[in-house]
């Protein structure tokens, strides 16, 4: 017996996951653009990659994929009498706070996601996974900052964010991803594409 081979099998497969609302390519590419302009404007930090931003309504953390399936198919079930998500982006702030900057995001309004963020945290939850202690808003993490930024910089952001005018979009599905981390940055895969009421995904 190759005893590396039943090693593997003996070690669950776990998979650093999270569930998100994917953004249409159209959004995506505005948004790139709106990046570009400002990232040249702002002191030096580090930008997510644009095709890497996702409107995410939980994560996962390292979870063994049996474990991933059996939630996804239980949300599944609950998922499909949902109604879809209409969701418009606009504003930008930071986490904890505007003084005390250590991540930039893009806000926004995701009318009707009340449903789905509460059947992810029940479910979630009686499955294992830490229950969230705040409310969930939709944001888009677009900056992750090494040193915070000075005053100057920071209301130049919230000053760009409040000029941010993407038009509304429906997203149709909860997608549940991998996250592998590489030296370029986090790689996003789907696993599970959970449709909610109607089906299918949001158009692009």
């Amino acid at each position: 017996m190759n005893d590396a081979k039943a090693v593997s099998r003996e070690e669950p497969e776990t998979v650093r996951a999270f569930l998100a609302f994917e953004m249409p390519s159209a959004v995506h590419d505005l948004l790139a653009d709106e990046l570009t302009g400002l990232r040249a404007a702002l002191p030096r930090a580090r930008w997510v990659r644009p095709e890497g931003i996702h409107l995410t309504v939980k994560f996962l953390g390292e979870s063994p994929r049996g474990e991933l399936d059996a939630l996804a198919d239980e949300l599944a079930g609950l998922l499909g009498t949902a109604p879809p998500v209409r969701v418009l982006l606009g504003g930008s702030g930071f986490f904890p706070s505007a003084r005390r900057p250590r991540v930039a995001w893009v806000g926004g309004e995701a009318e009707g996601a009340e449903e789905v963020v509460t059947a992810v945290e029940a479910t979630s939850a009686t499955r294992g996974w830490k229950a969230e202690t705040r409310g969930w808003s939709p944001h888009l993490t677009v900056v992750r900052l090494r040193d915070p930024w000075s005053p100057t910089a920071v209301e130049r952001f919230l000053a760009w964010g409040r000029t941010l005018a993407f038009d509304p979009f429906v997203c149709r599905e909860l997608v549940l991803f991998s996250s592998r981390l590489q030296p370029g940055g986090a790689v996003y895969t789907p696993l599970r594409r959970l449709d909610l009421a109607g089906g299918g995904n949001r158009d692009d």
